[in-house]
């Protein structure tokens, strides 16, 4: 179901961000990242001097590869288009996220690694984003390549999700984590009875 109608308008500012997650030859997965902004109207610019409506103001790319067990083992980020003269020396600092695990505390220990003038605010805001792609990317990727190695369909039903969240840490990870997995939400009291908390 779409939006409601908006009101009377004009657009301003588009952020586009695409994320991308790969299934390597050598097991590892890849998860790329592409963020750009435009402007629907010119502007001056101290480092560029005028940027024209529509020119990328922001055009950046991260890609971190993975072990299945979600460890980073390479990251690397880049910038094509850029507001200051500066900012492209942020790019190799994302290499310290190598070592890394994504999971419960990720974003804290990034944080330590390229927070503040360590990095750059728009490629840390896209670490949310991968995180959570490479969880959607890498557990499901795992269950399915596990029962076609048994030589068998996946699962029916709730089956198939159910096989993943355990990749998640089972019913202790993700309770009450989102409405869908509340206490005394329908699916709960599907896939874990004994942890429901509603009314029957």
């Amino acid at each position: 179901m779409p939006l409601s109608p908006p009101a009377e308008r004009q657009l301003e500012h588009r952020r586009a961000i695409s994320i991308d997650g790969y299934l390597r030859k050598d097991g590892l997965y890849d998860i790329e990242a592409e963020l750009s902004d435009i402007k629907t109207y010119s502007f001056p610019s101290l480092h560029r001097k005028h940027v024209a409506p529509g020119e990328k103001v922001h055009h950046m790319f991260l890609r971190v590869t993975i072990t299945p067990d979600m460890e980073i083992v390479a990251c690397e980020a880049a910038m094509d288009q850029h507001p200051y003269s500066s900012c492209f020396l942020a790019e190799p600092n994302f290499a310290r996220l190598t070592g890394l695990r994504i999971g419960k505390g990720f974003l804290a220990a990034a944080a330590s690694r390229v927070g503040g003038n360590l990095g750059c605010t728009h490629l840390r805001e896209l670490l949310r984003q991968v995180a959570t792609t490479a969880f959607q990317t890498v557990h499901p990727t795992r269950v399915r390549l596990e029962f076609e190695a048994e030589g068998k369909p996946l699962p029916e039903g709730d089956g198939y999700d159910a096989a993943i969240t355990k990749y998640f840490g089972g019913a202790n990870a993700v309770l009450n984590s989102c409405m869908a997995y509340a206490e005394d939400s329908p699916l709960v009291k599907h896939r874990w009875p004994d942890r429901y908390t509603g009314k029957d």
